[in-house]
């Protein structure tokens, strides 16, 4: 019988990601750390985190001047109307607020709380930037084609890389691992017109597999002080191909909660 087998390993020894560090070096140095070789068919997952620091994504919120608009929403929400400026610059548009929560349709395309943007994880309070927030990649899946190509042009192999964030999700609590940018991976298995174990002809189904993959890598990142941004995937059981973040985004008329 062959045994089927999908391998996370979190990388060691990643370091404290600063403005233009060399993603891929980092990687390559942590796999080998793990002592791990890269093969054809593998996935490296990388935090949103270290990605929009590496490409300059920290704000200041002191350089920020908020518009009228902001300030109208930070009186609605009681936000800080800084705050609510980054987030309607990262946003196509509103679509649900509550004391302290602003749930957007991000400009990326997917639904989200406060674009994204996050305090946490950042610098040390005590560096003195506490009033510091990191947006999101300006492109996650360009992000990702360009670690990909790197690591193919220093190892010869073929592999897929996935940026990934934490999200919320309606009616259910706490956040999971999802895909916001990709290389090299499929993101959604469309099975319609395969057959179930009763020969039955599947009419529907279509599996998000960017999403089931990044929740895998997220339970090993952690949200806390684990320091481990960066994981190793082997053994998916799918062919890589071209992929990105459109494959996974449900379109506005086909939206039932818009």
């Amino acid at each position: 019988m062959e045994l089927k087998q999908l391998i996370f390993t979190a990388l060691p020894g990643i370091p404290l990601v600063q403005p233009r560090d060399d993603l891929c070096r980092l990687i390559l140095d942590s796999l080998n750390k793990a002592e791990i070789r890269l093969q054809d068919g593998d996935v490296i997952l990388l935090a949103q985190k270290i990605v929009s620091k590496a490409e300059g994504r920290m704000i200041h919120l002191g350089d920020v001047e908020p518009s009228t608009a902001a300030h109208e929403l930070a009186e609605k929400t009681g936000k800080d109307p800084r705050m609510v400026e980054l987030i309607l610059r990262e946003s196509r548009k509103v679509l649900r607020t509550r004391a302290d929560l602003i749930i957007v349709e991000h400009r990326l395309g997917f639904i989200c709380a406060n674009a994204g943007i996050d305090h946490s994880n950042i610098t040390a309070a005590s560096e003195g930037m506490d009033e510091s927030v990191l947006l999101l990649p300006e492109d996650p899946d360009a992000s990702a084609q360009k670690i990909m190509e790197e690591l193919h042009a220093a190892t010869g192999v073929t592999i897929g890389v996935m940026i990934i964030d934490s999200h919320g999700r309606a009616w259910r609590m706490g956040t999971v691992g999802i895909s916001i940018g990709a290389a090299g991976v499929p993101m959604l298995l469309d099975l319609r017109g395969r057959p179930d174990l009763a020969g039955r002809v599947l009419r529907v189904t279509q599996v998000g597999l960017g999403d089931e993959i990044a929740a895998g890598a997220s339970a090993l990142m952690g949200q806390a002080d684990e320091r481990t941004p960066i994981v190793h995937l082997r053994g998916l059981p799918y062919p890589l191909r071209e992929g990105n973040l459109d494959e996974l985004l449900r379109p506005e008329r086909l939206d039932l909660f818009r």
